[in-house]
């Protein structure tokens, strides 16, 4: 299983529970795993997180590091023809413009979890059927497409993190 993770896995460990600063363990398990290509994270969503309204955070630097985006990084382009079929079909077939905007790269995420077998998107986001078109979350939109999705406490069990971990 190809783990495929969405900006808000990193912005809400380093902001609520693994500070960069003062939780490192989680940070090198991270690219440990990246490394060994069980989790990646398209650059589009690296993209969302460089330019985020913190210029400048550990976050932003921590992942500016060549090894750190090398060992994470989605080597691949998304495919067009199924990133059109995600946003057609699974938001809205009329998006306005600023509808559009509003869905940012969700739709880059779900669309590389789509591009191959055996790949799990993860998100901090919670299921909301009643959300319609540009309010859609993440998970409702991979059910559409029966595409795994998780949140990332079932992710770092299921792989096994704590802070003693080591390399093996």
């Amino acid at each position: 299983m190809l783990y495929i993770l969405d900006a808000n896995i990193l912005i809400t460990a380093h902001n609520n529970y693994y500070p960069i600063d003062t939780v490192p363990e989680f940070w090198e398990w991270l690219c440990y795993q990246g490394e060994k290509g069980i989790l990646k994270i398209p650059v589009e969503i690296i993209e969302e997180i460089l330019e985020g309204p913190k210029e400048g955070d550990l976050l932003q630097i921590w992942l500016k590091d060549k090894s750190n985006r090398d060992h994470l990084e989605l080597k691949e382009d998304v495919d067009g023809h199924i990133l059109e079929k995600v946003v057609l079909s699974g938001y809205a077939n009329d998006l306005t413009d600023d509808e559009f905007e509003q869905i940012g790269r969700d739709p880059f995420l779900i669309a590389y979890g789509l591009a191959a077998n055996s790949r799990c998107v993860v998100t901090v986001e919670t299921s909301a059927p009643s959300k319609k078109r540009h309010n859609k979350k993440v998970p409702d939109v991979c059910a559409a497409f029966n595409l795994p999705c998780t949140g990332p406490f079932k992710l770092y069990r299921e792989l096994g993190f704590s802070t003693s971990w080591a390399r093996t």
